[in-house]
């Protein structure tokens, strides 16, 4: 039977503990000999991850007990943290970064004992940190990114491709470790070396451009004893992002490139491949779709070739999916499931693909696809319904219209119950949610988090604001110098879309965001009426100070193209800051920040907070020792879903007690 009862205020099943359970997916796929190992989130341990392994016989096991933690620091998103390689003997023989320490780690399995250190730690700034790396017994080395800080500074820091012995040499003395290319640029990846070994190729570029804006890849010959030499670009450019690079057996160059407005597939042959002409052929034209993504983390993978010459490779426009490309005739045929995410993670075996894939029905799950047989099916880390699938939410993929008749593409969530339903006709209260980034994506996949409001009876809408990723350049650029802007626009199109068609309450809507998606929830609050109160975590607040110093290097000059230079427009800096515009406020809000964050400090929201309460605005300020710039922990996780809960019931009028009531101050 089917209860009415108001929006807002159906019991759900959903708790907080169920959502934290639940948070974050395998990462970092690979095959080591006849395994695939992957990284998995591990929240009730602290939020460490855990890297674990699936034999043939389709066992699985952590390779690692607590507290190992296999997680790299790098450009502090992280990168791929660990690589495997099997010797002549079959002997497994694992490279890993610790969290804890930044250190490489080796690592035999099989052989028991403990890991043993490969790289020195360093006094300076932020220490010694090492990413994506590839093993190769046969010269004794580790070859990764290295990177370097110089000075206490944020920003003072290099990046360059290294050469760690095997042999733990290294563990103390820092000269042992051989630095294969110059720093001549700030951002690097890992080497990609040719079938023969004779060759390598990486990418790289530099401030202000972000890898999304434009990279470089760069070539070079391997010399006898290892070395890198004759370094030169092969493709790429300022205005040109190459997200991926791989070796064809036949030694030709894969890649992915924007350079026609859409991440593609492009092939450098071999006989080109170093002679400054890059003739460069697109593998699968005329799709207007995306074969790659944004560079976040070092090390990401949306195609691999195969050991029969075609090409598994991630594509689509807003979803995605798996396909095999016969780069001769341009034929791609998809793997069949019910998959609408793929996570930029595949490792290839044989004929067999593997990868991470989620639908609206299923979380994150490793799947495998024999190309020889075409089936498609679940291997490892398999969903498994913690409650009916009857409380699950059904979205709907829409497309809005914004200002100037712009299309803004968004996931709408409405309330979702199996044994509760509103009075006929009632709107909905509705949350915006604002992704983080600003160039990312929000996927169309089960999250047990939106699962919790929609299952209580609050509509989410997801909003794939301008700036995001999945839908072409031009879509992408469209938050040139107009964050702050565009995407509250965009965020607000929806809001009003669905208040003007009787979907949601207008008196009822909220905003919430993370990091990029905290700085749009409070601009949003800052500058619209439309929100009855917000949700901002871990947020950009102010301009001025978080392009100069008050971030990480990675993103210390993403605000050329986001905001514009800051020596050309600083006004604009000032003006679009919500920490500049406070009083502007006057609705309720929940500020939640990780007191570890160095990407966005405490620091910008404790200025934040203290004129909010010089303006006697309603808030609530929640920190939490140990968490960086995202949240891992479980009871981070628990009390910052339940406060949410209790900021739109207070805001929404709405009795409820299954959650501790959040005290709002001023």
């Amino acid at each position: 039977m089917v209860t009415t009862a108001p929006y807002g205020t159906w019991p759900s099943p959903i708790d907080g503990r169920m959502v934290a359970a639940h948070d974050g997916r395998p990462e970092y796929l690979g095959v080591v000999g006849d395994e695939v190992w992957w990284t998995a989130p591990r929240p009730e341990e602290g939020g460490r991850r855990a890297l674990i392994r699936r034999g043939p016989e389709g066992t699985e096991e952590s390779v690692l007990p607590p507290p190992w933690n296999v997680r790299s620091r790098v450009i502090e998103y992280g990168g791929q943290p660990w690589a495997g390689a099997q010797d002549a003997r079959g002997a497994t023989l694992l490279v890993f970064v610790h969290f804890a320490d930044q250190r490489l780690y080796a690592y035999a399995p099989d052989e028991g004992g403990e890991p043993r250190p490969l790289t020195p730690l360093s006094a300076v700034g932020g220490g010694l940190r090492w990413a994506d790396p590839v093993v190769l017994p046969e010269r004794g080395e580790v070859w990764c990114v290295l990177e370097e800080f110089t000075g206490e500074g944020p920003s003072d820091v290099r990046r360059v491709i290294a050469a760690v012995p095997l042999d733990g040499s290294a563990a103390r003395d820092r000269a042992a470790v051989r630095e294969l290319s110059d720093d001549r640029h700030r951002f690097v990846t890992g080497p990609r070396l040719s079938p023969d070994g004779r060759r390598a190729a990486w990418i790289a570029w530099d401030h202000p451009r972000m890898p999304w804006d434009g990279t470089v890849v760069l070539h070079a010959d391997v010399t006898e004893d290892g070395g890198f030499t004759g370094i030169r670009p092969l493709a790429g450019g300022v205005d040109e992002s190459v997200a991926q690079i791989e070796w064809a057996a036949d030694g030709s160059l894969l890649f992915v490139s924007d350079a026609d407005g859409w991440w593609e597939l492009r092939r450098v042959p071999p006989d080109a491949a170093g002679d400054g002409s890059v003739p460069s052929t697109r593998l699968c034209p005329a799709r207007r779709e995306e074969f790659g993504g944004p560079l976040w983390k070092v090390g990401l993978r949306w195609f691999l070739p195969l050991e029969d010459g075609t090409i598994a490779t991630l594509h689509g426009h807003g979803t995605n999916c798996l396909g095999i490309l016969d780069p001769v005739g341009g034929e791609l045929v998809d793997a069949a499931g019910p998959w609408t995410e793929w996570a930029p993670s595949l490792a290839v075996h044989g004929s067999r693909v593997i990868g991470i894939a989620a639908s609206p029905r299923s979380a994150y799950e490793i799947v495998e696809l024999d190309t020889v047989t075409g089936r498609a099916r679940v291997i490892a880390a398999p969903h498994t319904d913690a409650l009916d699938p009857a409380y699950y939410p059904e979205p709907q993929e829409r497309t809005f219209t914004g200002p100037d008749g712009r299309d803004v593409h968004a996931h709408i969530y409405p309330p979702h119950s199996p044994t509760h339903a509103a009075p006929d006709g009632a709107p909905a209260p509705f949350v915006v949610w604002a992704h983080g980034g600003p160039t990312g994506h929000a996927p169309l996949v089960l999250d047990l988090e939106i699962a919790y409001f929609t299952s209580r009876g609050f509509g989410v809408a997801e909003v794939n604001y301008g700036g995001s990723t999945g839908y072409g350049r031009e879509y992408r650029e469209r938050l040139r110098e107009q964050w702050g802007v565009v995407d509250v626009e965009d965020c607000a199109a929806v809001a009003e879309a669905l208040a003007e068609e009787g979907t949601a309450d207008r008196s009822r809507l909220a905003i919430r965001g993370g990091s990029a998606g905290g700085w749009t929830t409070a601009a949003s609050l800052a500058g619209t009426d439309l929100y009855a109160c917000g949700t901002i975590s871990y947020p950009v607040l102010d301009l001025a100070s978080w392009a100069d110093g008050e971030t990480h290097d990675f993103e210390s000059r993403y605000l050329h193209s986001l905001v514009g230079p800051p020596d050309e427009v600083p006004d604009r800096y000032r003006d679009r800051s919500p920490a500049h515009r406070v009083d502007r406020i006057s609705v309720p809000f929940l500020l939640l920040q990780g007191l570890d964050d160095v990407i966005c400090p405490p620091a910008q929201a404790e200025r934040f907070l203290a004129e909010a309460t010089r303006c006697g605005i309603p808030h609530a300020y929640l920190t939490f020792e140990g968490e960086g710039h995202g949240f891992r922990r479980e009871d981070t996780l628990v009390r910052a879903v339940e406060a949410e809960l209790s900021l739109y019931a207070q805001a929404f009028g709405i009795e409820r007690a299954d959650v501790p009531a959040l005290e709002l101050g001023k």
